[in-house]
């Protein structure tokens, strides 16, 4: 049974995932809009289209997910949703994920300064890279969210439903040894993402930091625009970098199935994945002018005064 406290924690969730929704709209129209007509897409624009179109999905699934889980609780438990339900939304994690973290690498490519030979190589190849890159993302998410169609729920079902066979304690624990090793695995995976992150994020903070405080000593002061759009830089991979450890340790706590389902702490889990996408869609929308153009504009026509004519 939902306590008042895990519903209100699932209805603060569906907010925060509404507004990654428009967020991650007004990111892909933006992006869109400005690869339109245009023979060859932008790298930056490849990325960002990609990150935002998984999120917006993502988001819309988790909004779709939780309403189910206030009002249709005992069909969202049943094998088909279930199943359904966990490899789409372990597919959309990943490829999040994989996005988010070449888009640091980007970040880090094209913005740091360091002067060794390789990463002078992947400068100049960086826009031939990123189509590569992004198709690797996909088909990795595919091969990581596969296997949850074939046993996640099985081995649940067989975990928690009691038994009175004979050797029910023997089967249940090859069952449970068979979730462990799946879990530590796919754990394993979604490092891989996460060390590009961490990795691309820290360079780039350091490279940032040097650079900054080179201005500081050649420039006038803060009020500097190149010096601050250098802090503006730092304060935007600072918070990219803070969202994505946040995102990834709660999403290994809610696939560790460490609480209860639909217990308190799992509810507070939730909000927080919530809420990582929405935060990291709005530092993305704040450090981009173009993304903050387009809802600008609408804004703009929206409060247009209509025009009337006189017969």
């Amino acid at each position: 049974m939902m306590t008042s406290f895990a519903l209100l924690c699932l209805c603060i969730a569906i907010i925060e995932s509404m507004a990654g929704i428009l967020g991650d709209g007004i990111i892909l129209a933006a992006s869109s809009l400005s690869c339109i007509g245009s023979k060859t897409w932008p790298p930056y624009d490849m990325i960002v289209i990609s990150l935002s179109s998984s999120k917006f999905i993502l988001q819309s699934w988790t909004t779709l997910d939780l309403l189910m889980s206030i009002f249709y609780e005992p069909l969202f438990y049943t094998e088909n949703v279930f199943v359904a339900s966990k490899t789409f939304f372990t597919f959309l994690n990943y490829s999040s994920l994989w996005f988010g973290a070449w888009l640091s690498v980007f970040y880090c490519i094209k913005i740091a300064s360091f002067t060794q030979s390789f990463f002078i190589w992947l400068k100049l190849r960086i826009a031939r890279l990123v189509p590569w890159m992004l198709l690797t993302s996909w088909l990795c998410s595919l091969a990581a969210a596969i296997p949850f169609a074939w046993d996640v729920y099985g081995v649940h079902e067989n975990i928690t439903a009691p038994s009175s066979m004979t050797n029910s304690s023997a089967r249940r624990t090859t069952r449970k040894d068979r979730l462990d090793l799946f879990i530590y695995l796919w754990n394993a995976s979604t490092a891989l993402p996460l060390i590009l992150s961490v990795v691309s994020s820290i360079l780039l903070i350091w490279s940032l930091l040097i650079h900054t405080r080179r201005m500081q000593n050649n420039a006038s002061g803060f009020g500097d625009p190149s010096l601050e759009a250098h802090m503006k830089a730092i304060k935007s991979v600072c918070s990219f970098f803070m969202f994505y450890i946040t995102y990834f340790i709660c999403l290994l706590l809610l696939y560790s199935s460490v609480f209860t389902p639909l217990s308190d702490k799992e509810c507070i889990c939730v909000v927080i994945l919530a809420a990582c996408p929405t935060g990291h869609t709005m530092v993305l929308i704040w450090s981009n002018p173009k993304f903050q153009e387009l809802p600008a504009r609408i804004w703009h026509h929206t409060n247009c005064p209509v025009r009337t004519i006189s017969v």
